[in-house]
């Protein structure tokens, strides 16, 4: 017991030293500017100010190579993050600080397991580092999966029309959150500049083969090239990348199922193992009273 409070305190007395020493504001005035700078119906939370304060101070300190920030900053702009390089990179070693603070009451503790939590920070830190390629590839499969859709539509309208960027703008309205997102940036972008450019930065934004074939197409509606046989076929072969991905989505739900049977034989058996328990000890009573 005096081991786990001595190391609560030490934990305490650190986290005040780092504080003090990288200048962390006081709650209050954090707490009020945050919620004054987003304009937030809830309050900001204490951890999450203190995070961010501490993340800001050191990404005015990080200093990234030339190659590695222009990267990460595409990267980021591709997920939709509307955060520097450096502040990514804090944010990641925040995380893995507040995981590793932990280190030392554990060493009070229980020693042996000191290494165990340093690992899961050093692990914590890269999972974080490199979130932004899962929020991308997440973001790409989702605008993918919506786009046999926006190809039918197209198909259909050129029928009658062959403004692209009518097209686009009149699709967007009902467009999923990702899809509608960058269509909306592309219109935009067509509105104020030339659109075969506009479509190519919407092509390199997502980094999606299905959508460059899309981009291709309206391309060459634009240039005037009769597209109505390419329209076709690329309908086709959406249709069944889709049908593609719901036989994969149905093939993991009897495992889901199988899952939650086994529960629920489970605990029918423990149930039955309970009441079959309590029977043979009011059964034993009876016979040894």
């Amino acid at each position: 017991m005096l081991q786990a409070v001595i190391g609560a305190l030490c934990g305490v007395g650190l986290f005040l030293i780092l504080a003090d020493a990288l200048r962390v504001p006081f709650l209050a005035t954090s707490t009020a500017a945050g919620n004054l700078a987003k304009r937030q119906k809830q309050k900001t939370g204490t951890i999450e100010v203190w995070l961010h304060d501490l993340a800001m101070w050191i990404s005015k300190r990080l200093r990234l190579n030339e190659y590695k920030r222009m990267q990460l900053e595409t990267d980021l702009k591709s997920a939709g993050m509307n955060i520097s390089p450096e502040m990514h990179i804090a944010n990641s070693i925040v995380k893995a600080m507040l995981v590793g603070i932990f280190a030392v009451p554990v060493f009070f503790i229980l020693p042996i397991l000191t290494p165990v939590v340093i690992a899961l920070a050093v692990f914590m830190y890269f999972r974080e580092s490199k979130g932004v390629a899962n929020r991308i590839k997440a973001k790409r499969k989702s605008i993918e999966y919506e786009l046999p859709r926006l190809v039918s539509h197209i198909e259909k309208t050129l029928k009658h029309n062959r403004d692209v960027l009518y097209i686009l703008d009149n699709y967007k309205e009902n467009a999923g959150p990702e899809l509608k997102s960058e269509l909306e940036i592309t219109v935009a972008d067509m509105r104020s500049g030339n659109y075969e450019a506009a479509l190519t930065r919407l092509e390199n934004r997502v980094g999606s083969s299905m959508l460059s074939d899309v981009s291709r197409g309206l391309i060459g509606v634009l240039r005037g090239d009769e597209t109505e046989i390419y329209w076709s076929s690329l309908a086709v072969k959406f249709s069944d990348y889709q049908r593609q991905l719901l036989k994969q989505e149905a093939q993991k739900v009897p495992g889901k199922v199988k899952r939650l049977s086994m529960c629920l034989l489970f605990c029918f058996m423990a149930i039955y193992i309970v009441v079959i328990g309590m029977e043979i000890v009011t059964s034993l009573g009876v016979l040894f009273g």
